[in-house]
């Protein structure tokens, strides 16, 4: 599966659809997330795969950047990671029991924010 940007550049190496995109505040890069459970780093002005990240066991649904460029993803596997996308180190920052749908930071970059399915029997 393979996404496009300027001029219809394509960027390909998910082997699933994609699932979410972000770009990065100084627009320099991209980040893809995908059916395969990875997360994917782009540069966004040559198309070039700069990280494959793995980490998720599961499609990744969303993907996010902060205000400084440190990159989240939440995935079906219901855990958030936050990545280094300059050198791809990761931290798991939460887990739970279902799948997280949306992850965002706040404006400030210091705090996410996830969205989830209720659980059975909870309101």
């Amino acid at each position: 599966m393979s996404i496009s940007g300027p001029g219809s550049t394509p960027y390909g190496g998910h082997a699933g659809p994609v699932l979410s995109v972000a770009v990065a505040p100084d627009g320099s890069s991209l980040a893809s997330g995908g059916s395969d459970g990875m997360v994917q780093v782009w540069d966004a002005r040559t198309g070039q795969q700069q990280f494959q990240l793995a980490g998720h066991r599961g499609p990744v649904h969303s993907v996010a950047y902060s205000a400084d460029g440190t990159l989240a993803s939440a995935g079906q596997d219901g855990t958030v990671w936050i990545w280094n996308p300059r050198t791809g180190e990761k931290q798991q920052l939460t887990t739970q029991p279902g799948p997280i749908y949306a992850v965002a930071y706040a404006p400030d970059g210091r705090r996410t924010r996830k969205c989830s399915a209720p659980r059975k029997g909870r309101r």
